[in-house]
């Protein structure tokens, strides 16, 4: 469909809202309280969302184009598992021995066991000494063999790593003794990122649009996914993590409004559980090729090569026609729904299209500080924001817990991506049987009372407490997924995205 001529016209007449009028007077003349204001927003919010849900039911609830545009932009969700989790697989323990390689000028035929015997010190169990070597001296090898060596001195040319049979950050980049790293700090390096890339971006993906802040998410982890294969440096590695952080969350902020503002009804909730469940995938997808690979570069090659084909969603990805309307851009709304239409086959009455229109009269402009001047809001502000950090702070002790097992580190990455899946489509029977809120207790309870049991199971049920870990894990999945959609709906449109209100 090319545009709007080919859209039945039905008459149906349609008034301003009766609760608009009613709260129009009484307001006063110079001020307007918080309260009376998002009582007004919800009440336009409400009228202008069955407005548009009409016209998303013309142009088809979820048919071809729906089903394409969710493709298109979770699908993607399987390669930032590459992202996100890769550390856990770069940074893996090595055992370093000092490199004592002065010893073959003088005995160039020593095998490398007899080099080690000759120049490092030995624990009181008979094992080398990681971090000391002894001292070279401007003997010959007889005498060094006769006589040995007796003062020791830290690393002088760097480390060997006889035992190692691939190659990570570790013995890259000499990450031991004294400079070693772990993932879990690397892992605050990486949720920096994610904190100022969501602030940053989300600004962003309000005022340029989701369109083009995807494309530039998407640049993003061009030059810091891929290009994190060819850092030459761990401060250059560090970097190049908190770059690509900040452009996975544009993506996934950007990506999910997106998808969702085409989508109505159930269908929203089913496109981020489904979402979700790409990037459980991914994880699993991951482990398995971490293990398969030799080198910590052929993985960020490998997982950054797929977003070069993205780059081409710059001519197939539509924008969202909610953002166009609030952003006065009518005509480009139309074109775009009627778009939608013609490839599902759909044809859009002009009667619909024609209740759209552009805000008439400016009311106000939201603004971060309505959360402090309303006492509801900010109580509920208060409470998900407590609820957000318990669920985040219970899940990743319980992964870290999975280390205290001696367990595989392949393993261990992938209990938690089998059990997310089937937690997460467990979701969609929750929230139609018994709701967004309900659905939460149930999860929370659930994960709260996993938590318990391993705090009171004896450490040496090893295989009890690794099961207790691994529902805990499924439960707080579900809760991740499940406040996922209750925080996205539970505030007023207003205060969630601080666009420009109009009446």
């Amino acid at each position: 469909m090319s545009g709007e001529s080919n859209c039945k016209v039905k008459h149906r007449s349609h008034h301003p809202s009766k609760n608009l009028h009613q709260l129009e007077a009484q307001e006063h003349s110079n001020s307007l309280s918080l309260e009376m204001l998002l009582r007004r927003l919800r009440a336009t919010e409400a009228n202008q969302d069955d407005k548009f849900a009409h016209v998303l039911d013309a142009v088809g609830e979820f048919g071809t184009f729906q089903r394409r545009l969710v493709v298109l932009t979770f699908i993607p969700n399987i390669l930032w598992a590459f992202f996100i989790s890769a550390d856990v697989f770069v940074l893996t323990a090595q055992k370093p021995y000092c490199n004592t390689s002065w010893i073959l000028a003088v005995g160039p035929n020593l095998t490398e066991a007899e080099q080690m015997n000759l120049t490092l010190p030995r624990e009181p169990n008979g094992s080398f000494q990681t971090c000391l070597m002894y001292l070279p001296v401007a003997w010959d090898l007889d005498s060094i063999i006769q006589f040995g060596l007796n003062h020791t001195e830290s690393c002088q040319d760097g480390w060997i790593y006889p035992d190692t049979k691939k190659r990570s950050l570790v013995n890259e980049f000499d990450l031991v003794c004294g400079k070693e790293q772990n993932s879990e700090s690397m892992q605050t390096m990486f949720t920096a990122g994610v904190l100022t890339g969501s602030l940053i971006f989300g600004l962003m993906s309000d005022k340029l649009g989701r369109y083009p802040t995807i494309l530039m998410s998407l640049l993003g982890l061009i030059i810091f996914g891929f290009g994190t294969a060819f850092v030459n440096t761990f401060h250059q590695y560090l970097f190049f993590r908190f770059g690509v952080s900040q452009a996975l969350v544009g993506y996934t902020i950007s990506s999910v409004s997106l998808a969702t503002e085409w989508l109505v009804a159930e269908h929203r909730s089913h496109a981020i559980i489904l979402e979700h469940c790409f990037f459980s995938v991914g994880v699993m997808f991951l482990t398995g090729l971490a293990n398969s690979l030799p080198h910590w570069r052929l993985l960020f090659l490998v997982g950054g090569a797929p977003v070069f084909p993205l780059i081409f969603y710059i001519w197939i990805l539509p924008e969202s026609p909610r953002w166009l309307l609030m952003n006065g851009k009518l005509e480009e709304a139309k074109q775009m729904l009627c778009y939608a239409a013609g490839v599902n086959k759909k044809t859009i009455p002009l009667s619909l299209l024609d209740k759209l229109q552009l805000p008439r009269k400016k009311v106000t402009k939201a603004s971060v500080l309505d959360f402090y001047n309303n006492r509801h809001l900010r109580k509920v502000t208060l409470v998900m924001g407590c609820v957000w950090f318990t669920v985040s702070y219970s899940y990743f002790t319980l992964c870290f817990k999975l280390k205290d097992f001696a367990m595989n580190i392949h393993f261990r990455q992938v209990i938690p991506g089998i059990m997310e899946v089937p937690a997460r489509l467990c979701c969609i029977f929750l929230l139609e049987q018994i709701g967004r809120k309900w659905s939460l207790v149930v999860s929370l309870f659930q994960g709260t009372l996993m938590c318990l049991l391993i705090l009171i199971l004896p450490p040496e049920l090893k295989s009890i407490m690794v099961l207790m870990v691994a529902l805990g894990e499924f439960s707080l999945a579900a809760s991740v997924t499940v406040f996922f959609i209750y925080t996205a709906e539970l505030l007023p449109t207003v205060l969630r995205k601080s666009p420009r209100l109009h009446h």
